[in-house]
């Protein structure tokens, strides 16, 4: 089944080329257009994509805005952050709001198609130098107020390790709904919203080495 993409950007001409070269691949699906983070909200309510590539700048409810809404309301749907320039603070603001990876505008076609299927199988993909900054600059808690069973210990090390639900679902031979159910406990217990900021708290607990 094809991943089902949101794309939002404020320039159309933007849109037009990011539908040109990701319309080719027949794992994805374009679902929808948004011109501002309101409207990408409210897309994402009627289509529930499983992607969004979210630009950061935008009008009427900039993309931070949008991302942490749609991560709030829409589990279920990922966002990656997609920006023209490299800003620490953005990319801080990105993660913080939910988002699962981040992008620039200028990345490269194949690249950007690998992110977008990445997000849709629920793989973080840190790089060391991201990892070292976030773990600087992105709260995750100290303690957790209801602690993890085994299982749901083994689920976040293999996620914190960049493993898509697939991966993690053949390594503890359950189902790839189960992985999803065990995420979604695991980022409900430690109160983030998205996997990345899981992955952050893995390694700054130790669970998973940092580089």
């Amino acid at each position: 089944m094809a991943i089902r993409l949101l794309i939002a950007d404020d320039h159309s001409v933007v849109r037009q080329g990011l539908r040109m070269f990701l319309g080719t691949d027949p794992e994805i699906e374009i679902v929808g257009e948004a011109g501002d983070g309101a409207e990408a909200l409210r897309l994402a309510r009627q289509l529930q994509p499983d992607v969004v590539l979210m630009d950061l700048l935008m009008p009427v409810m900039d993309g931070i805005s949008a991302t942490a809404a749609i991560r709030r309301e829409l589990p279920d749907t990922e966002v990656v952050a997609l920006t023209s320039v490299l800003e620490g603070a953005a990319v801080v603001d990105a993660v913080r709001a939910g988002a699962i990876g981040y992008l620039l505008k200028d990345t490269g076609a194949h690249e950007l198609r690998r992110a977008i299927k990445a997000a849709a199988v629920g793989q973080v993909q840190l790089s060391p130098q991201a990892a070292a900054r976030l773990l600087r600059e992105v709260r995750t808690p100290d303690r957790i107020a209801e602690p993890f069973t085994d299982r749901e210990m083994d689920v976040l090390r293999l996620l914190a390790q960049g493993k898509s639900n697939k991966d993690i679902s053949q390594a503890l031979n359950i189902a790839e709904q189960t992985v999803k159910t065990h995420v979604s406990h695991i980022l409900d217990k430690l109160d983030v919203p998205s996997r990345t900021q899981a992955a952050l708290y893995a390694i700054r607990a130790g669970l998973v080495p940092s580089s």
